[in-house]
């Protein structure tokens, strides 16, 4: 099979953060994440998902079921899920609760994308009610969800009950054992340590389980990649990401994304610069041929069954890029955006 042939062999879908562009208010990037959602439906992308992110000034991300509800209001057939819930974070009752709800208003689109991370700082924690030890306990707050909706929890949990809302898991290392316990799908990001990647991707696949959620492995591979006209392009349009990761692992925070061409422009510390290039590692970026191979070859070396783009910059260009992408990959347009 070629690149080309890889390329349509998978589903393609998105997973929008809701970043914050410098100047930007919160309310402008949730806006944004709705209309944008729009546009992938149109382009024929098979899901939407938005994430989870808590007192973070770069993200306006921070209840993503209700923001799957507007993004599903606003849309009719694309798939509208989380990237997901931080079960550590909540109770598996009201999350239990939350999916029924969208589940019932928006029937047989509705995905359970589950998490493990707890809040980046102390402060965040606190203010969850959550401590790091918490993840530890992620499967078993897994199980105790799952049972509201097959009705062998402890209490019924209407309208969740009997429901059916896909689940997956977002997970690298212990978590992707817990997948394959549960039988449920796994979203794995793209590393740059692709052996550590890989290693968990197998380790999954081996200890699968089939069960009522699935007969076989089913991996999502979450990638940030850009593509443009010319690979120059591409590589920029990932810069404000790159540069507001560094920024977040040196003084703890992740701001709002800064213009491109002054990311281009600053001058590295040796520390920030090895983190810059760590960040830039995961991405892929280039331009339509370019692309067509990098990711072929990276379809072909996972196995992976879906792509879930993460490229989240707002700034001119990635629109285009994913245009391009859904071009690369065959997806049916239902109307011109």
């Amino acid at each position: 099979m070629d690149n080309t042939a890889r390329l349509r062999s998978v589903r393609w879908s998105i997973l929008d953060r809701a970043l914050i562009r410098e100047g930007q208010a919160p309310r402008e990037a949730l806006r944004e994440t709705v209309d944008f959602a729009r546009q992938a439906e149109a382009l024929g992308y098979h899901r939407f998902w938005v994430a989870e992110h808590h007192a973070v000034p770069g993200v306006a991300g921070s209840a993503p079921t209700v923001l799957a509800a507007a993004v599903a209001a606003a849309t009719h057939r694309i798939r509208v899920g989380t990237g997901g819930v931080m079960l550590p974070n909540h109770r598996p009752l009201v999350v239990a609760e939350q999916f029924g709800v969208l589940e019932s208003l928006f029937p047989g689109r509705v995905d359970m994308g589950l998490g493990r991370s707890v809040g980046f700082t102390a402060a965040v924690r606190s203010a969850l009610g959550a401590e790091k030890a918490d993840a530890d306990r992620f499967g078993e707050q897994l199980a105790e969800l799952l049972s509201y909706f097959d009705g062998t929890g402890p209490l019924a949990a209407p309208p969740a009950t009997g429901l059916w809302v896909p689940a997956f898991v977002l997970a690298v290392g212990e978590g992707a054992g817990i997948a394959a316990a549960h039988g449920l799908p796994l979203v794995m990001a793209h590393l740059g340590d692709e052996d550590r990647m890989l290693a968990a991707i197998d380790r999954y696949r081996s200890e699968f389980t089939p069960g009522s959620h699935g007969d076989r492995p089913y991996l999502v591979l979450s990638v940030n990649a850009a593509v443009a006209a010319t690979a120059e392009e591409a590589a920029t349009l990932q810069l404000p990401e790159a540069w507001a990761t560094v920024y977040s692992r040196t003084r703890g925070v992740f701001p709002p994304l800064e213009p491109p061409a002054r990311v281009a422009a600053r001058r590295f510390t040796e520390r920030e610069q090895r983190l810059f290039d760590q960040a830039r590692a995961s991405q892929l970026h280039g331009d339509e041929h370019q692309m067509t191979d990098a990711l072929g070859t990276l379809i072909a070396r996972t196995g992976a069954d879906e792509l879930l783009l993460t490229f989240g910059d707002g700034y001119p260009g990635r629109l285009d890029s994913y245009r391009r992408v859904a071009r690369l990959a065959g997806l049916r347009p239902e109307h011109a955006t």
